[in-house]
């Protein structure tokens, strides 16, 4: 005797060894023995074999029509048995009947199970949806069959190049798109980035590092809503200064600018005037809205995306010839000794008198003609040499509280695009085939400190007097400079030992960082209200509303930097192509990381691993992938004598700086990953965003 049984969903037959009251002993023709429920056999047969039944039902199995089985089937509760004999003969045998079992099984959309082999056809119109269903999927799979070969043979279909990013980096598993491109990667022992580049779908490296950009960041697109930029209703006294600004020529949202009063009286009060978008902006109000949806402006090179449209930047920005709105701090020092006697803020109309720019005045703004060694015969030379001696003085002030010099010895770089296939001159985008100029900047520089000892007073003293008054602000500060030990950013007032101060705010880049808006609106209401200004502000101690905004900017803030540490990469490596550069030298930093002498290049180079921090290298490109922004290069010969002295001069000595390439692309498609840097934020870049983006 046979029994045929199903178990988990699938069927098996076997000879009964023994029968109890509930289960029986089953061999199967394997040579197993399992033990069987007895509510789980649905046939018993003394012939054929069951290797041999099993093999005629399947047979029969197909020729069933499932159509013609629901239409006969009886509407009540029915077995596998009753089918069989309405469907082949009254005289069904157990092959038939198991033929209708298992094609009764397998067809839940036409046959619901009830159990114990007992079976209820389907209502009409589930079965018709299920077999749509059934259809589509079929439908699907051949679509996903045809993209698959496609993809494989090197052409791209259209709908997976339009689901580029979306695959790549936010894939929907389900959809047929990104099933065709693991099926044909997988065909293709490719990785998805590359079997999509050989297929034609990243026609240029650089729009696909844009185009991920924006869809990572900007769905929506970065046009603005219609806005207009709200006039400042406050009757504002006009300041007895003539203010000016400090920036570079590409610069449109000029935040702060500086003055000097008194010189010579022995008495000076150096002016931090900053725009003062807060005077009118409102929390809540539709430009507000647009200013948190972004968090910050975004700096690339050829261009950026502001934090605010350029009207409402227009309205605001500290402009040569105009009485602008301003938060202005004035701190009054003793010339002589320049320690501090006080310090005020004021809510003010500032003349601003010029808008200084650094491309222009940095080889004129020396520090030999800010001490006199050479004449300065450029505007605001007076005002420029006290800020210049005032900005040294508040330097070594905190180097002092640091505990240690701040060695920014690595040089900045500009990148300037130019030509290209005219989409640059036309649009203002670039498409990637420009030439790039790359030109170094010394950090460091007289414009430079001046500016940024100017925003490091101003945002320590705001910061100290919002504390003073109990009125919550946005901090950053840093608990010590011990390796590991990161800039965080929260609302109670801490030191920042990287920039060697009490408490610091971002409060002077309001138009473009939101972080300085919400500030600035806290400051505002000091200004007015004094000793009640918590009972006004418009942010409260422990206001959900502040957390919610840190949490934002920070994450923000973060993917800005790393497109913009990734594009700066991309630009980089095309200078690398264009000047058809095959020799360089490099410092060897750790790890098998080195970093060209004269470019803003990182790379991991074989050999390396072994030389001392600080050694020069000499190196052979041996090539660079612009899509994955890597860098290859062989190691030729070390150039100098072994390093004695304190190499890590080499790097900023700032505790945030990170020595990794930005290199790779993290595909959420689970077939290729890596890691990328994460940005720096080192003391000037801290202390001085006004001057520069990086």
């Amino acid at each position: 005797m046979y029994a045929l049984f199903e178990d988990a969903g699938k069927f098996h037959a076997g000879r009964v060894l023994s029968e109890a009251e509930t289960s029986m002993q089953v061999e199967l023709d394997s040579g197993k023995r399992v033990k069987v429920k007895s509510a789980a056999v649905m046939l018993r047969f003394a012939k054929p074999a069951p290797a041999e039944l099993f093999a005629s039902a399947q047979l029969l199995a197909g020729d069933i029509d499932l159509d013609l089985a629901w239409e006969f089937a009886p509407e009540d509760e029915f077995g596998f048995a009753d089918l069989a004999r309405d469907y082949f003969d009254a005289k069904a045998g157990v092959a038939q009947q198991a033929a209708a079992l298992f094609k009764l099984f397998e067809a839940p959309h036409y046959f619901r199970r009830l159990g114990r082999g007992q079976f209820r056809k389907a209502p009409e119109d589930i079965v018709k949806a299920a077999l749509l269903g059934i259809e589509r999927k079929k439908q699907q799979a051949a679509q996903i069959e045809t993209w698959a070969g496609e993809l494989a043979a090197g052409a791209c279909p259209v709908p997976v190049r339009d689901q580029l990013y979306k695959i790549l980096f936010k894939p929907d598993k389900n959809a047929p798109e990104y099933k065709a491109v693991v099926e044909a990667s997988r065909r293709s022992h490719r990785a998805p980035l590359d079997l999509l580049s050989a297929a034609g779908a990243i026609e240029s490296p650089y729009q696909f590092h844009w185009r991920r950009f924006l869809y990572d960041e900007f769905p929506k697109g970065t046009a603005f809503p219609a806005l207009a930029a709200p006039q400042v209703k406050d009757e504002l006294p006009l300041a007895p200064v003539a203010a000016f600004s400090i920036d570079d020529s590409a610069t449109t949202e000029i935040d702060d600018a500086l003055s000097v009063q008194g010189l010579g009286s022995g008495t000076v009060i150096f002016g931090v005037h900053i725009a003062a978008p807060g005077l009118a902006v409102l929390p809540g109000s539709p430009v507000d809205n647009v200013a948190r949806e972004r968090f910050s402006t975004v700096y690339m090179p050829g261009g950026k995306i502001t934090m605010l449209p350029d009207d409402v930047v227009a309205q605001y920005t500290l402009l040569e010839g105009r009485d602008c709105p301003a938060v202005s701090l004035y701190v009054t020092f003793d010339e002589a000794t320049l320690e501090v006697r006080s310090r005020e803020t004021r809510l003010e109309r500032v003349a601003i008198a010029s808008n200084l720019r650094h491309d222009k005045l940095d080889a004129v703004v020396t520090e030999a003609s800010l001490t006199g060694e050479v004449p300065g015969d450029y505007a605001h030379a007076v005002e420029l040499t006290f800020a210049f001696r005032l900005a040294r003085h508040l330097k070594a002030a905190r180097e002092l509280v640091r505990g240690k010099p701040e060695n920014f010895n690595r040089p900045d770089y500009s990148f300037k695009l130019e030509g290209g296939s005219g989409h640059y001159a036309s649009t203002g985008e670039p498409d990637g085939s420009e030439t790039v100029l790359i030109g170094e900047r010394r950090r460091g520089s007289p414009l430079d400190l001046i500016v940024a000892e100017a925003m490091i007073l101003a945002n320590d003293s705001w910061g100290g007097w919002l504390a003073e008054l109990g009125v919550p602000g946005i901090y950053r500060s840093q608990a010590s400079m011990a390796p590991g030990v990161k800039v965080r950013m929260g609302v109670k007032p801490a030191p920042h030992a990287g920039m060697g101060v009490a408490h610091y705010t971002w409060a002077t880049s309001p138009l473009r960082r939101y972080v300085d808006l919400v500030n600035q609106w806290q400051i505002i209401a000091c200004a007015r209200h004094g000793r009640t200004a918590a009972l006004v502000a418009p942010f409260k101690p422990r206001d959900a509303q502040l957390f919610a905004v840190i949490s934002g900017f920070e994450a923000a803030y973060s993917a800005y930097n790393g497109f913009q540490n990734a594009i700066e990469r991309y630009w980089t490596l095309r200078w690398l192509q264009q000047h058809e550069v095959t020799e360089f030298e490099a410092h060897v930093m750790k790890d098998g990381l080195v970093r060209a002498t004269e470019l803003p290049l990182v790379l991991r180079v074989g050999g390396t691993e072994s030389l001392p921090r600080g050694a020069l290298v000499r190196l052979r490109l041996t090539g660079v992938d612009l899509l994955t922004l890597d860098a290859y290069a062989n190691l030729l010969a070390r150039v100098d004598e072994p390093v004695t002295t304190d190499d890590l001069a080499l790097v900023d000595d700032s505790a945030d700086d990170e020595d990794t390439p930005a290199t790779g692309l993290a595909l959420a498609i689970e077939i290729d990953d890596a890691d990328t840097a994460a940005p720096a934020d080192s003391a000037p870049a801290d202390a001085a965003p006004a001057t520069a983006p990086l």
